[in-house]
């Protein structure tokens, strides 16, 4: 089962950037309805967007909407991964980046990313993969 960190779903949208071991890891989850987006990458889009650091050629809505309807599944953000992410140590201040790894710990999840601070985070029960493999 895997999380996609929010520059892998642009990415993944996009057709970019994503390694074959990453892709073939995704398309297999995709085809088990394993395949998970956080909502909390929908708000990171949208905040993007308002600091034009992102650029969509739709709204965040039109983009969620075409994420579900491809396949990816919706995971929300509830109060145990919210206390989950409080508890994280301080090495990662992103606040979306420690809903995700919280995401991912919780409900048993690989996260798929680029980022090199969450790939060498050694925590139990955390899983990442690389994006670029």
């Amino acid at each position: 089962m895997i999380l996609l960190d929010t520059h892998v779903l642009v990415y993944y949208s996009r057709d970019e950037k994503i390694g074959k071991r990453a892709m073939s890891a995704i398309d297999r989850a995709l085809g088990r309805d394993e395949l998970y987006a956080s909502a909390i990458s929908f708000w990171e889009v949208a905040m993007l967007l308002a600091k034009r650091r992102l650029a969509l050629d739709m709204t965040v809505a039109a983009f969620r909407s075409t994420t579900l309807r491809e396949g990816l599944l919706e995971q929300p953000i509830d109060g145990e991964i919210a206390i989950a992410a409080g508890e994280l140590p301080d090495a990662h201040g992103d606040p979306a980046d420690r809903m995700l790894v919280a995401t991912a710990i919780v409900r048993g999840l690989t996260l798929v990313t680029a980022d090199e601070t969450l790939l060498g985070w050694k925590l139990r029960g955390f899983r990442a993969q690389d994006v670029t493999a």
